[in-house]
Formats: C-alpha cells, structure tokens, sequence
C-alpha cells in the first residue's frame, strides 16, 4: 500500500526542500499543506495519512497568535505519537514535538547557530532506526536562536552540538524531532536575511562557502536518513 505523509509548511521559504525528493525516492507521496497561507489542516491523520513531517519556521511551537495553525499542528503530532505513526519534526517542528511530549522550549536561550554546524551522534544513536551507522560527526544546517530546553519523558536522546544539547532525539519507535534542517541545501543559505544574520554577527556569504565544502557529505547522510524514515512510513501503510 502507498504510504501519503502530512507536511506542514510553516513559511514561504521553509520548504520540504531535498527531502521531498528524497522521501519520494523512498516512496513516501507528500501532502505540503502552506499553514502560513491559510490552507486548512486535516481534523486527523488516519485514514487518509501514514505520517507527519513538520517543518521549521520562525515562531515558537505555541505561538498560536502569530501562527494560528499550530494548534492544529499539535494536535496531529499529538495523535501521530499517541498512535505510533511516523513523526519527523525539523527545527519547530522538532521543537513542537517535544513541546507536545512534555518537555519543553525556551525562546532565544542558548547560543544561536546558523549554517553548517557539526553534530556528534550519542551512543543511543547506535541502535536508532534512522541514525545507526551514519558518521559519528555529520554536518547539518543550522538557523535558529530558540532551542529545546528539556527533552519529553523517556525520550531518547540521539545528538548534540556544542551550542546546542538537544539536536536529535526520538520518541517511542516512530517519532523523531530534530533542531538542525537535514532537508536544506548549502544554497538556501544565499536567500537568509542578511539584516537578522547581521543581528548575530554572522556574515552570509562565509556561511555559504562553509556549508558549500559540507554540502555533499552531508547529502548523502540526510538522503539516508530521509529514504529510512520513507520506510518507515511504508510499513505503517502496510
């Protein structure tokens, strides 16, 4: 049976990016609902959706005034753990899933990170259904100042940064939430703000070149990553 993913699409320029390739190689169909556009969400996932992919964005996963979607968002992760469907959150939407699991989010804490950054994989990644095997310092992209503060209950905690502990993790079998963007490409960084990287003492062209040297290696790890969560998703459709 064909497995269809939710995505959520929090802002113009926050896209599923390669992934959508990626997960459809591994023939998971995508269903890209433009949240910040007003485009409605499902009341719920089953039947129609075998997984959900929230993407990043620039709010905080209870942001509801600026970003009314996201109570609907929550309440899809909410039934996707609850039902142990596949569940893939980047940057808020990792956010948001720990948000949802009960742990908990803190706006501008921590040190910001912004273009390639290198993770180092914990142990419990080695046993993880989507991280085990994959180098034990990938490189991601990085773009946030707000940052998970405390992990849900019996999460397991898969990566960390320097800057930022909480990098990678996974609840339960089936969900995973991630603060770094595996679905971004060196290139999008040409597009960031230049004024709001300014802010940070960041300059976006050496940003660029940076994640230029990373791009390829780490291609190929997140388009692992993206066919086994594909997977994952097929096997809940079955």
């Amino acid at each position: 049976m064909a497995a269809t993913a939710l995505v959520v699409q929090n802002t113009p320029a926050g896209g599923p990016g390669r992934w959508e390739r990626w997960l459809e190689e591994g023939g998971l169909t995508l269903d890209v609902v433009h949240g910040y556009a007003g485009e409605p969400l499902p009341e719920r996932l089953r039947p129609r959706y075998q997984a959900l992919v929230v993407l990043g964005g620039g709010f905080l996963p209870d942001d509801d005034a600026r970003a009314p979607w996201l109570a609907r968002t929550r309440e899809l992760a909410a039934e996707a753990v609850d039902r142990g469907l596949p569940v893939f959150g980047i940057c808020l939407g990792g956010q948001l899933l720990a948000q949802v699991a009960g742990g908990s989010v803190r706006g501008e804490h921590g040190r910001p990170e912004f273009g390639s950054v290198e993770l180092t994989l914990r142990q419990e990644a080695a046993d993880d259904p989507l991280f085990a095997g994959l180098p034990a310092r990938p490189h991601a992209i990085e773009n946030h100042v707000d940052a998970i503060t405390a992990l849900p209950p019996g999460a397991t905690w898969l990566a960390s940064t320097e800057g930022c502990p909480y990098q990678a993790f996974r609840l339960g079998e089936s969900a995973w939430g991630v603060q770094f963007h595996p679905e971004a490409e060196a290139e999008r960084i040409s597009r960031w703000d230049t004024g709001r990287l300014a802010r940070h003492g960041v300059d976006r062209d050496g940003l660029h070149r940076a994640a230029l040297a990373t791009d390829a290696a780490a291609a190929a790890v997140w388009r692992e990553v993206a066919l086994r969560f594909a997977g994952r998703a097929a096997a809940a459709a079955a």
